[in-house]
């Protein structure tokens, strides 16, 4: 069973580029919004993208003393990128974008997992 993390800096590092990343979302600059835009994502619906992160990197900070809920919210962050992945490559939309945000994010997230707190 998965309680606190092992290597708690880990964890803040990948809950500070989540909270980065939200934080850009607010305003998508050219590149997030060519993203959302190339896999179809609804404008509408952006906001639901910045509080994900927000969660997730919510949910890091807090699991650093609230044994499992960093490993879920890490999960979770995994998901919402290999979601993210499955969109971009169904639309087809695999440019530097794609390699660049969603594929560092979707190698970052599961590194902390195994790393910091398997």
């Amino acid at each position: 069973m998965i309680l606190l993390p092992h290597v708690p800096w880990l964890v803040i590092v990948l809950a500070v580029v989540l909270l980065g990343d939200a934080v850009l979302s607010l305003r998508p600059p050219t590149f997030m919004q060519r993203c959302l835009d190339g896999v179809g994502f609804p404008r509408q619906w952006w906001w639901v993208l910045v509080v994900v992160k927000v969660t997730a990197a919510i949910g890091l900070i807090v699991g650093l003393w609230v044994p499992g809920v960093a490993a879920a919210a890490n999960v979770g962050a995994l998901a919402y990128f290999g979601c993210a992945a499955a969109a971009h490559i169904r639309a087809r939309f695999t440019g530097k974008e794609f390699w660049v945000n969603c594929m560092g994010m979707l190698l970052l997230a599961p590194i902390v997992l195994v790393v910091g707190l398997v």
